[in-house]
């Protein structure tokens, strides 16, 4: 193993996850062959085969799995100065060098963000309930960590690729600040949208959050691949083979009653997991 200073990281949690974590897997071995790939799953003994990766036994902590992405960081960072963020159904196209400067400066570069005022500004014209509700969580979890709730210095990170260099110890601030977090928006019916979290936690931790372009990461993310088809930035006859891998990995065939049963397994599971939540909640506050 690289004597690096930086390592990739993702989340990979039930079979079709872990199938995309080797798939990506397999680029980093290709384009990235001295840097470690810190994988927290819950088949640890499926990536054996592949030489750099660090896998570690991990189950979904919270109602959704999403905010678990902050445990794969805090092993990495346990592990090396800076990690790389991507998640396991991306893929890398290219060589990655061993030297960004961009990963040597403290704090979060993401690929991408905004100011969290703009995504407020949204709101103004989206009917969407769950963005509203979303919206409203975010402002009270701005003033339960004493924070202004317009939020006028937060960036939200999208969470889909982002670095985490450590300074000074506010990466340990920011992990547990977002872990707390998690269990506020759990709590108050936000399951997704973790990049909330990640800029109201760097925020109040006072760790730099920042855009960067990530020079020397060339990736395919198969929701933003179609925005830069779309915009003439990207070719689908060049990237067709990853869409139909990623398509044959995370929307196998199934048959109507398959269907049925997956959709119906998976609303079982979070049913459950919503009620075993709140459950602990109030066990907690008695």
């Amino acid at each position: 193993m690289s004597q690096q200073q930086f390592c990739f990281c993702t989340l990979a949690l039930g079979k079709v996850y872990r199938a995309l974590a080797g798939l990506l897997a397999k680029d980093l071995e290709l384009y990235s062959p001295n840097t470690a790939f810190i994988i927290l799953t819950d088949q640890p003994q499926e990536f054996s085969k592949y030489p750099q990766v660090l896998a570690f036994q991990h189950q979904q902590k919270g109602v959704k799995c999403y905010h678990d992405k902050k445990f794969a960081i805090a092993k990495a960072l346990s592990l090396f100065n800076s990690c790389i963020f991507i998640d396991s159904d991306m893929r890398i196209l290219a060589p990655v060098p061993e030297d960004m400067e961009w990963l040597l400066e403290p704090g979060i570069s993401a690929r991408a963000c905004m100011e969290m005022p703009k995504k407020f500004a949204k709101a103004l014209t989206k009917t969407d309930k769950n963005f509203l509700r979303e919206i409203e969580v975010i402002k009270k979890a701005a003033q339960f960590l004493n924070l202004d709730p317009e939020c006028e210095n937060v960036t939200f990170v999208h969470e889909y690729l982002f670095s985490v260099t450590k300074s000074t110890g506010k990466e340990v601030d920011f992990l547990e600040t977002w872990s707390i977090l998690a269990k506020y928006f759990e709590r108050n019916g936000v399951y997704e949208g973790e990049g909330n979290a990640i800029g109201l936690a760097a925020y109040k931790a006072g760790l730099p959050v920042r855009w960067s372009e990530m020079s020397g990461i060339s990736f395919f993310n198969n929701k933003t691949e179609l925005i830069k088809i779309q915009k003439g930035q990207s070719n689908m006859d060049e990237m067709l083979t990853y869409f139909e891998e990623h398509k044959r990995i995370a929307h196998p065939k199934r048959s109507i009653l398959e269907k049925i049963v997956f959709k119906l397994s998976k609303a079982i599971m979070h049913f459950y997991r919503a009620i075993k939540y709140r459950i602990e909640w109030q066990e907690e506050k008695l």
